[in-house]
């Protein structure tokens, strides 16, 4: 045994664990902080809808079903996409989530644009396993072409909110934002993806994302990462296996990342707290999750052992797997505190469920 210890140790072999993190649990915390979010006051919008959130509402639509049997949707997530199918059908009738009345310019476009994205990104994530786009996330496609940028140096993105709120709503959060469109872009059918006028979207948009990545935080391009899973040309080999380099120069000793660690350089919290530098759900589940779809085995040392922290760190009794804000120190007991860890619980899923 003291030989076997020494291999993982030194990453010559996978950990090999038992699966004691618990399905129900996560489950149970996904459902219970998609029911509060839909239903709390300050994400109501108009037409009786609601805001889709990138901590909540998002990751609860990519993960949840991949805590169940593919037939039967929760109600949850039925709501989250009768919502979206609404706000993408009225889409010039309702409100943006935010105005440029109430918010400040250019809260309208940045809503706008982001909206665009998540709305697809849903809907089409709804839509993979039949191989085939309902009308709904056909219309979402086309309001999300709508928005793009086709000139000047942001050409191929999206105008996106910024509410100096890292990781999603910040300065350099518009790349996020494309990563997410290219991945709802290489999501789609293969004969929706090589129509002419999609195509030449889908280039834009992919020669922005080359352009741009670079600057990016680490962070963000681990979900530039994913996104070559689904647009191959984003990425040759050297630049794949180089990015992959970096995120293993960032793993922790316990197998685990910290967003602290990814995020953009010289970031600061708004109250002066010291970002938390452990471990948390959020990068880990990212990062794990992200390495899988381009490929990585889950035998491979520093993944396995990535998958290892996540089957360990699972809250016994919240179900969730926590992660703290990078804006200030919350108080992870509260609504507003869960945020970051709706998100990690979502990832954390998503890499635990990955085949």
């Amino acid at each position: 045994m003291k030989i076997l210890a020494s291999m993982i140790a030194l990453g010559t072999l996978a950990p090999i664990y038992a699966q004691d993190w618990n399905r129900e649990h996560a489950a149970a915390y996904l459902d219970a902080r998609a029911a509060w979010w839909m239903t709390w006051p300050s994400a109501a919008r108009d037409h009786e809808t609601f805001c889709i959130s990138c901590h909540t509402a998002l990751p609860y639509a990519l993960a949840r079903p991949h805590l169940r049997t593919p037939s039967e949707a929760t109600p949850n997530e039925t709501k989250i996409l009768t919502n979206v199918t609404k706000r993408v059908t009225l889409w010039s009738e309702v409100e943006p989530f935010y105005t440029d009345d109430k918010q400040g310019s250019p809260k309208s476009a940045e809503s706008r644009g982001t909206e665009s994205v998540l709305n697809a990104l849903i809907l089409v994530s709804n839509d993979a396993p039949s191989g085939k786009l309902t009308d709904a996330a056909k219309q979402a496609f086309t309001n999300m072409w709508a928005m793009q940028w086709k000139v000047g140096e942001t050409r191929g993105a999206w105008s996106w909110l910024n509410f100096h709120n890292q990781p999603w709503e910040a300065e350099d959060s518009q790349f996020w934002g494309a990563t997410l469109g290219a991945i709802a872009a290489g999501s789609a059918p293969v004969e929706y993806r090589s129509a002419p006028e999609v195509k030449s979207n889908i280039d834009l948009l992919s020669e922005y994302l080359r352009r741009m990545q670079s600057e990016q935080s680490l962070l963000h391009r681990t979900a530039f990462l994913w996104a070559s899973a689904k647009l191959p040309n984003l990425l040759d080999a050297a630049q794949k296996d180089a990015l992959i380099k970096e995120l293993r120069a960032q793993q922790r000793p316990d197998g685990g990342w910290s967003a602290s660690s990814l995020v953009m350089k010289n970031w600061k919290r708004r109250d002066d707290t010291p970002l938390d530098p452990q471990s948390d759900g959020y990068a880990t589940g990212l990062v794990a999750f992200a390495l899988q779809q381009v490929g990585i085995p889950r035998t491979e040392p520093g993944l396995a052992r990535a998958l290892d922290w996540l089957n360990k760190n699972q809250d016994a009794t919240t179900g969730n797997w926590s992660a703290q804000s990078l804006n200030g120190k919350k108080d992870l007991a509260s609504d507003r505190g869960k945020f970051l860890s709706d998100a990690a619980t979502a990832y954390a899923v998503l890499a635990l469920t990955a085949k």
